[in-house]
């Protein structure tokens, strides 16, 4: 059983930086699809970036685009997202989230199978 475990979470003023990591444990997705997603209070979980394991596409949003890069670490299972100039609309818990079927470069929470349990990002003005 597949199992993603988010960290790097915290509080930070506007402009500041986080990087955030998912260890994947259980099983790998080499070969297919990782992604960050976020969800604010009483908003619907969007999509922010995602990956491509067995190469080196990744896509974003249009909100966090040169601001936020998602990356990988093969050996260590491990996907980050480093977070640059933040604002106070990137506050939310932050999910990694893993596709166990072809990727479809997409954002769409529905073409993910697994989440981790979420990370928590603050930021204040």
């Amino acid at each position: 059983q597949v199992q993603l475990v988010e960290s790097g979470g915290g509080s930070v003023q506007a402009g500041g930086s986080l990087r955030l990591s998912c260890a994947a444990s259980g099983s790998t997705y080499s070969g297919h699809c990782m992604a960050w997603f976020r969800q604010a209070p009483g908003k619907e979980r969007e999509g922010v970036a995602g990956i491509y394991t067995g190469g080196i596409s990744t896509w974003y949003a249009d909100s966090v685009k040169g601001r936020f890069t998602i990356s990988q670490d093969k050996p260590k299972n491990t996907v980050y997202l480093q977070m640059n100039s933040l604002k106070p609309e990137d506050t939310g818990t932050y999910y990694c989230a893993g596709s166990g079927a072809v990727c479809v470069y997409d954002l769409a929470p529905r073409a993910y199978s697994d989440w981790g349990q979420g990370t928590q990002v603050t930021v204040s003005s």
